[in-house]
């Protein structure tokens, strides 16, 4: 197989920061490579120097003879002045100057050179490009191609820039965090077009499904070193656990051998002769391993929630539009309490308006939203990472509690607290302006987290987060005894923390699904292929159909089959909870934990056989 990227012996510092020590790794031809690591651990870095836009301190970096390499920055920029389809010609290739110098042969008198450009043109393909630019930005909802850059939003501007990347068709693609930004449908597509045999990639990303279903192998930085796991994301979760199993091992014998040999280093202070040098020597090395630090892969932060009582927020009648985009079209709504409820939907549907509404940020054009006098809501909004960047990572947790509470007579001091966020006690006296996007998110949701609420509203709190934290955030609202709002695209962090769905449509079109995204995605493939099967039908049975669902309602089996549905369905969901607290216990024997894994396995396809059975049920009129 070709060798596409060689990394040898490299190193990176900035300052004291060694981010990485002596790495070594390779890609080849269709690899797809996805790199984990905590924030701030030299992720984007690393892409930066191996796209050339940053030095090193040492090491060498071979790319293959002649290859094209794409590279989507984390935060792109673009020149002002430039409309959307301008910016998909500026990162300059072989097609965009052979078009650029078509463009000038056309405005010059007699048009010299032009029929070895026409050649030249049909053979690269260049008459499709343009064309082939506008598909791409259509999927990524991105239709007004005569906009200026200057006008386009964060997300918007990502976007033209992953347009701009692919559209190119390089031989090697360097991405950093490609679904910021995206939607549910985009990602999705994104997920199909990255998937196709003959690609071969390098990204970061946070989505641990686009991970599973993208990558055939996985670099983890971790410690200023890399490991690879030669397998998806699933197969990395499995070895990474085995890995961190055997060094912590390795550490705890070197550390019962290193309290042995520290007393016959001091038994011998006097000049030792040669026959002791060798074990002088193996003690040193022996020092370095037990000081490795080791690390727990099942950190669990539990707070306890302030009270919250019965009435948490009723919504009666609430219309919301701007101009000819309906948000909100008579929109009623009871929360219940210790509710957990999932958003999603297309960009530019009016999620985030919404929650702003809730919160009362936002005030609707009619209808009431009625909050229970006992909540204490909790908002992490995409507006409210501002820090002052020269205070202290740990003065700006004390400026809201010294101490917190975590109920049960147990506390946590604003240190401890930070630590459980992956911030190591050295990292907390860093300024804030020293710490990476990622880690400042990490800090803004510990402020927010800290202050007890019981009711979170979080709005796309996994962007640019590191995989690690997202672990300590889903355990944290899986125990949550609050209530729980979340807009979020990531779809394996909705089908951990959500119980329902509210999925907005668009239009004011809002539908409220009883499971998570994966089993909603399940019942929407099965509607979409009914309505490709009813659409394929001749015309005559097709009117048939049509009149025959209009006017039917349940049988009297189905209703009784509906409501038993409900019960069961209850049931099994209570049964799953219990078995996921008896696994998360770690007080099982061997042969419990296997007896609950299995019976859990057998709830999961019990309850989603029922739910898809309960959803065919619940669209046909009682």
């Amino acid at each position: 197989m070709v060798s596409y990227l060689q990394v040898d012996e490299l190193t990176k510092s900035f300052g004291d920061l060694v981010l990485f020590r002596n790495i070594s790794f390779g890609i080849a031809q269709n690899n797809r490579v996805g790199l984990i690591a905590k924030n701030g651990a030299g992720k984007t870095t690393l892409l930066n120097i191996l796209a050339d836009k940053e030095p090193y301190d040492q090491g060498t970096i071979a790319y293959h003879r002649g290859l094209t390499v794409g590279y989507l920055e984390q935060n792109p920029k673009y020149p002002k002045g430039i409309t959307v389809l301008e910016a998909c010609f500026h990162h300059g290739n072989e097609i965009t100057e052979l078009i650029k110098e078509y463009e000038q042969c056309m405005k010059t008198k007699g048009n010299p050179g032009l029929d070895k450009l026409l050649s030249q043109m049909d053979l690269t393909g260049a008459w499709e490009y343009e064309q082939r630019a506008k598909q791409i930005l259509s999927q990524l909802n991105i239709n007004d191609f005569d906009q200026l850059v200057d006008e386009l939003s964060g997300g918007q501007l990502k976007r033209v820039a992953l347009a701009n990347t692919l559209i190119v068709e390089p031989d090697f693609l360097i991405l950093d965090e490609p679904t910021n930004h995206l939607d549910l449908k985009m990602t999705e597509w994104l997920e199909e077009y990255l998937s196709r045999g003959n690609l071969s990639l390098l990204m970061v990303t946070h989505d641990r499904y686009f991970l599973d279903r993208v990558c055939t192998e996985i670099l983890e930085i971790d410690n200023q070193q890399i490991y690879s796991y030669k397998g998806n994301y699933s197969y990395y979760l499995e070895k990474r656990q085995e890995r961190i199993d055997a060094s912590n091992m390795e550490v705890a014998r070197a550390k019962n051998l290193y309290r042995t040999e520290l007393e016959w280093m001091r038994r011998m202070p006097q000049a030792r002769g040669t026959k002791a040098k060798y074990r002088e020597d193996s003690f040193y090395e022996l020092e370095k391993i037990a000081k490795r630090k080791t690390t727990n892969s099942n950190v669990k932060l539990e707070v306890e929630a302030s009270y919250i009582g019965n009435k948490i927020f009723e919504a009666e009648g609430l219309y919301k539009r701007y101009g000819d985009v309906v948000i909100l079209n008579d929109f009623s709504y009871i929360f219940s309490r210790y509710e957990k409820m999932g958003i999603v939907g297309s960009n530019g549907t009016g999620k985030s308006t919404f929650i702003k509404i809730l919160l009362g940020k936002v005030q609707p054009d009619q209808g009431v939203v009625d909050v229970g006098t006992t909540v204490r809501f909790g908002y992490f909004s995409q507006e409210g990472l501002q820090f002052d960047n020269s205070m202290k990572v740990i003065d700006v947790v004390r400026q809201i509690a010294e101490v917190i509470d975590l109920g049960n007579g147990r506390k946590l001091t604003a240190s401890q607290f930070l630590q459980h966020f992956l911030f190591s006690p050295e990292k907390q006296y860093d300024f804030v302006e020293k710490l990476s996007g990622g880690e400042k998110r990490r800090l803004y949701l510990c402020t927010v987290l800290m202050q007890n609420p019981n009711f979170l509203v979080l709005d796309e709190p996994t962007n640019d987060l590191d995989i690690m934290t997202l672990n300590v955030l889903e355990s944290y609202l899986q125990d949550f005894k609050g209530c729980v709002i979340v807009v979020s695209h990531d779809r394996y962090f909705m089908d951990k923390v959500v119980d329902h769905l509210m999925v907005f449509n668009g239009q004011g079109d809002i539908r409220n699904f009883p499971g998570n995204y994966t089993q909603y995605r399940a019942w929407k493939e099965l509607q979409e292929e009914v309505k490709k099967e009813e659409d394929e039908k001749p015309e005559e049975d097709k009117h048939e159909r049509v009149r025959h669902n209009e006017t039917r309602k349940m049988t009297f089996n189905e209703k009784r089959e509906f409501e038993q549905l409900g019960k069961d369905i209850d049931r099994l969901e209570e049964e799953k909870e219990k078995l996921e607290s008896e696994l998360a216990s770690g007080s099982l024997e061997v042969e419990q934990i296997t007896e609950f894994s299995i019976r859990l396995a057998e709830v999961n396809d019990d309850l989603d056989e029922k739910s898809m059975r309960w959803l065919v049920l619940s669209e046909i009129e009682e």
